[in-house]
């Protein structure tokens, strides 16, 4: 006769299958697909990982390396995130066993070089790389045409951007190159992303921007351009008329071309962030001046927006100036 508690188990595993296959450290969820994996792990947990597993995530592990072959064990795979792990390298041919993947998240890593086609995996349309020690970033990871719509490399070491990189995107949705270096982008580099609403430039050392960088991409919605040292071309934003959010703040701007805002009709309220930037209130002022007293509801706290000289305006609102105090003519 089978003991009780066996056939208990028997019981317990045709209701959820996989329940009973499942390495340490590790929750595994048969009835969703998902298992996470979290603690002093030092290699990927193959051995034992349900085959039905859709959705992965191993986070805060000693885990060092991922191969194609480890990543087998998991055929079904749709997202894998590996957030805050110590990955130093990728195989060449991670991906190529998980041909149902969507979804990559290297959150959190120490990944400094990737291999060639390391993300030629056609189905990938999310990748974040975010805050991790990349400083070269190589047109070679992605296949032409790729179905890349997520891409975040922010808190890495990018110096640069390669254009064949972005030109192979021509789906993206949202690319977040924040808290880099980049100096530049180059022009035209970013023609090809016709499909682009955000795009997350903050906290870089760019200098300038070409006059044409966003006059193929006007389904932008979001532009985040804080804390760079960026002079404004007068014609940059015209055709973003669905553009909602613009951030320049901390951008050392003392005067902004006339013109440049009239393009922008569809800012929301608290749409424009100018903070922190150094006015020099003479008559170059006057643009925006004028436009912020037509459209003081779409400036982000328009009364902190303040003069950095001539001497006798330090410190005075730019809203509460007089058409005197500017030197204009009535």
């Amino acid at each position: 006769m089978i003991p009780w508690c066996v056939l208990a188990l028997l019981w317990l595993s045709s209701l959820c299958p996989g329940t009973l296959s499942c390495p340490a450290l590790c929750k595994c969820y048969p009835r969703t697909g998902e298992v996470v994996c979290e603690g002093t792990l030092s290699e990927f947990p193959s051995e034992g990982l349900p085959k039905g597993t859709t959705m992965l995530t191993i986070q805060f592990t000693n885990i060092t390396f991922i191969s194609e072959h480890q990543l087998n064990a998991v055929p079904l795979l749709e997202g894998l995130h590996l957030y805050g792990n110590n990955l130093q390298n990728l195989s060449s041919h991670l991906l190529r066993g998980t041909p149902r993947l969507t979804t990559l998240d290297l959150t959190g890593n120490k990944l400094s070089h990737l291999p060639k086609d390391v993300f030629s995996h056609m189905k990938l349309s999310v990748l974040v790389m975010k805050n991790n020690l990349i400083e070269n970033a190589d047109a070679e990871w992605f296949p032409d045409n790729s179905n890349l719509t997520w891409l975040d490399l922010s808190g890495n070491r990018l110096k640069s951007i390669p254009a064949a990189l972005l030109q192979k995107l021509p789906h993206l949705e949202n690319l977040d190159l924040s808290l880099n270096r980049l100096e530049k982008i180059p022009a035209n580099s970013l023609n090809q992303l016709t499909e682009l609403e955000r795009l997350d430039l903050q906290d870089n050392k760019l200098t300038t921007l070409d006059a044409s960088a966003f006059q193929r991409i006007q389904n932008l919605t979001y532009i985040f351009l804080s804390r760079n040292r960026i002079k404004l071309p007068q014609n940059i934003f015209d055709g973003l008329d669905q553009l909602k959010h613009l951030s320049l703040d901390d951008n050392q701007l003392s005067h902004i071309p006339p013109g440049l805002l009239d393009q922008l009709t569809s800012l929301e309220e608290d749409g424009l962030d100018l903070s922190v930037n150094p006015w020099l209130c003479d008559g170059k002022l006057e643009y925006l001046w004028r436009w912020l007293q037509k459209n003081k509801e779409k400036a982000y706290l328009p009364e902190s927006l303040t003069c950095a000289g001539p001497q006798p305006l330090v410190g005075r609102s730019v809203m509460s100036l007089t058409e005197s105090e500017l030197n204009l003519k009535s």
